[in-house]
């Protein structure tokens, strides 16, 4: 990416991803911290210089996103893959306080236990902010099984990465899409970043809600957030509950359909809705909910845990593999036609990006650079009427 988009002006157009890289390429300059709409955003401190501004357009996922020589190859829906595949954790713990079917979590354990990494690095519930989140280390299947579980809530785990760094030793990450986007986007220009974290781990995303998400399930579960002692968004079955415990012992639950589905679901960050990757596209391996379909719409009826596994590196091929061999998971093959009807959501979502985009410019907004997304091929095959919709929609909320 070459355009010279400067941190300003993704912050003052929406594009912001939240995810901290900015803070830890310029950190005299940069601070992370939550906003008045309770969204992680950097705070600039002085203005960034010719030779930064050039490494911001380079690296921020919110500035554009750019494929160069992906090692499989490209599907235009699900991006690179090497093979696609459901399973689950064969360690019943781990699957059933991981999301899903706890594939992620295993592989962590797995890298840990095989010694191929001294430590991950993911997000954990925040210990004095039972809604917020915190960057975290994990050494063994303890401390990452208390990472398990979605966290539906603002996090920016790349601005600790040059501390992950100070720590020594090759470990893994785990982030959001755009967290590994920016990472890896970032590694281009820090070639010694891929002997440090040589595995880089994703899970499909449907955005990012505000902290006032959060706030609003403990609301309605009438809680306040003063009481809480500990919060969970999922996990602990599938898709699990969204949980709420206080300090004096009480315990309020709610549905996923309910929390997602009507409720955090409003309070997304408005770069979301242009994202062109939810799935991960550049991460070493993918898992995500295998939803079980009715009437062409996942059913989020509580049952045994299954991921979608998608591996689109020669080194995500190579993990995947090497823990079904270990005992760690337990995988089957899936044609890749299949994903869509696990997955609705983010097949509408990629497919509608370039008429969002083009009413942004229509409208004077600064938006993303996406190369090498195959953005216009999706857009054509979306649907006359299903695109225009979604122009007219974010023309309007644009304007309006």
């Amino acid at each position: 990416m070459t355009r010279n988009i400067s941190l300003e002006s993704v912050l003052e157009s929406g594009l912001c991803t939240g995810c901290g890289a900015c803070q830890s390429m310029f950190p005299a300059k940069v601070r992370v911290a939550l906003n008045d709409e309770g969204y992680l955003r950097p705070q600039l401190s002085q203005p960034l210089d010719r030779r930064e501004r050039e490494q911001f357009a380079r690296t921020c996922p919110g500035a554009g996103l750019e494929h160069i020589k992906p090692e499989a190859a490209y599907d235009p829906l699900w991006g690179p893959l090497m093979a696609t595949r459901t399973g689950y954790s064969l360690d019943e713990g781990v699957r059933y306080e991981g999301s899903s079917g706890g594939v992620l979590s295993a592989l962590l354990v797995y890298l840990l236990e095989s010694k191929k990494v001294d430590f991950v690095a993911h997000i954990k519930a925040d210990p004095d902010d039972p809604i917020g989140n915190v960057m975290s280390v994990s050494r063994n299947r303890a401390e990452v099984l208390r990472g398990a579980g979605s966290r539906y809530a603002p996090s920016a785990p790349l601005a600790q990465l040059e501390a992950l760094l100070a720590l020594g030793g090759r470990f893994a990450f785990v982030g959001k899409p755009c967290d590994v986007a920016g990472l890896r986007q970032y590694a281009r220009s820090r070639p010694e970043l891929a002997e440090r974290i040589p595995y880089m781990l994703s899970f499909m995303c449907a955005g990012i809600p505000s902290r006032k998400g959060a706030i609003a399930i403990l609301k309605k579960l009438e809680v306040e957030p003063a009481e809480v002692a500990s919060f969970s968004f999922r996990g602990n079955g599938w898709p699990g509950m969204s949980t709420a415990v206080t300090h004096a012992g009480r315990r309020a639950e709610m549905d996923y359909a309910t929390s997602w589905g009507t409720i955090l679901n409003r309070h997304l960050q408005f770069r979301c809705k242009i994202c062109p990757d939810g799935v991960g596209e550049f991460a070493d391996v993918v898992g995500a909910d295998a939803w079980y379909g009715k009437d062409g719409y996942p059913d989020f009826a509580e049952r045994a845990g299954r991921s979608l596994v998608l591996s689109r590196t020669a080194t995500g091929e190579k993990l995947v593999g090497e823990a079904v061999a270990a005992g760690y998971i337990a995988v089957e093959a899936l044609a890749r036609e299949e994903i869509a009807k696990m997955q609705p959501y983010q097949e509408n979502r990629k497919k509608m990006v370039l008429s969002r985009l083009l009413a942004l410019r229509l409208t004077g907004r600064t938006t993303p650079r996406y190369r090498r997304l195959q953005l216009l091929r999706l857009a054509l095959g979306g649907g006359l009427r299903e695109n225009l919709r979604n122009f007219v929609g974010m023309a309007r909320r644009t304007w309006f």
